[in-house]
């Protein structure tokens, strides 16, 4: 049995993803070369063994485009052979990355392989690619002819299906900073990026000294009066506070065929052993993390008793909040150092980042089984169990 393994995750700092964030000034290809060259540099592993390089982007457009993975392996020094392909699954774009290197790992298609993925969303804003109303096809609106909605329009039918009040998004986004705030290893998985002007070693969105009440304090994110009229159950609880912020940044993961991780005497940190990926309702759009979880404990033949924590991308507060309430889990299992309301979500590139947080609490906890989730745009969800190895 071919098992693929995590020898190491990286990532940059998440800048805010706006004019004068902290790596607006770095263009995508340096970003993401740098999180690779510092990956390699870091598990000293021979360049000439990576055999591909996949990566998430999902605004393929101007200085994200051409295949902007191609163009950062080669900038950061990997050999002509490593291949390159760039894929897009939305905000689950990395984590798809990952587990396509693993499949192929598995499958025997590679032996070494980095997954990873970038997203500069100060310069390459995401309506930059986005299908509006008036170009989406004929053949789309004949099935759905009101057309897709607002990924905060998802945000608040979520908070309303599932009774979640906007306490309970602010006090979920409060936890977020805090448990964040309170990850002192978080740096350990962090590129020093150079740019044009300095030097970034932090997260641009953190708010360690946020409150209860500054949170309550902000207005509704995403009032629009069309969808007042079309979904009247909308109580308009989410803001600026329990989403995530646009965001800047790259991550990248190594991962081998085990027996040739041992054979270099290379040290994995986790086996990835199983996988869902599934479609859902796309006007709910953010709810496929809860089939996504159940589709992969039944191929593992596990239940979430089982597993010792989650990761479940912090799109919008109400996203892992309903998920939790649907599955019945147990919170302090979830996000246990924060996730992207206080980190940002890269959209990219969010999936490594999701990883190295998973891989800290298993290690710092001593836990078996983790998981990770992620919601996706068009209502689709990724799901993937890694298992710690000592």
């Amino acid at each position: 049995m071919r098992r693929a393994v995590i020898i190491d995750v990286v990532r940059s700092p998440f800048g805010k993803g706006r004019e004068g964030g902290l790596l607006a000034s770095v263009h995508p290809v340096d970003l993401y070369a740098q999180v690779l060259a510092e990956l390699i540099h870091r598990t000293d592993v021979d360049p000439q063994l990576i055999e591909d390089v996949i990566s998430g982007c999902v605004i393929q457009v101007g200085e994200q485009s051409g295949n902007v993975g191609r163009q950062a392996a080669l900038a950061a020094g990997l050999p002509e052979t490593a291949a390159a392909v760039t894929l897009d699954r939305k905000c689950g774009s990395a984590q798809q990355a990952m587990d396509f290197a693993a499949q192929g790992v598995i499958a025997g298609a590679y032996d070494a392989v980095i997954a990873g993925g970038v997203e500069m969303m100060s310069t390459v804003p995401m309506k930059a690619n986005r299908m509006g109303k008036d170009n989406e096809g004929s053949m789309f609106h004949s099935r759905y002819p009101e057309g897709m909605i607002r990924q905060g329009i998802s945000a608040e039918l979520i908070a309303a299906r599932w009774n979640l009040s906007r306490e309970d998004l602010d006090k979920f986004s409060l936890r977020s900073h805090k448990r964040a705030a309170s990850d002192v290893r978080r740096v350990n998985d962090m590129v020093t990026i150079d740019g044009q002007s300095r030097v970034v070693l932090q997260d641009e969105s953190l708010r360690a000294n946020t409150t209860i009440d500054k949170l309550a304090s902000l207005d509704p994110a995403f009032i629009d009066e069309l969808a007042y009229k079309r979904f009247p159950e909308i109580s308009w609880s989410v803001t600026a506070g329990s989403s995530s912020p646009v965001s800047d940044g790259a991550s990248a993961i190594l991962i081998m065929e085990e027996k040739l991780a041992v054979s270099l005497n290379l040290k994995p940190r986790a086996a990835i052993s199983h996988f869902a990926v599934v479609g859902d309702d796309p006007i709910m759009m953010l709810t496929a993390v809860i089939p996504a979880t159940q589709k992969l404990l039944k191929r593992a033949g596990l239940n979430l008793r089982d597993i010792d924590a989650y990761e479940v991308n912090e799109a919008f507060a109400s996203v892992p909040l309903a998920w939790q309430k649907e599955l019945d889990t147990d919170p302090e299992k979830l996000n246990v150092y924060g996730g992207a309301i206080a980190l940002g979500h890269p959209v990219g590139a969010s999936g490594g980042r999701l990883i190295a947080n998973l891989l800290r609490v298993l290690e710092d906890s001593g836990g078996r089984y983790g998981l990770v989730t992620m919601c996706e745009s068009g209502g689709m969800a990724n799901a993937t169990l890694i298992e710690r190895l000592s």
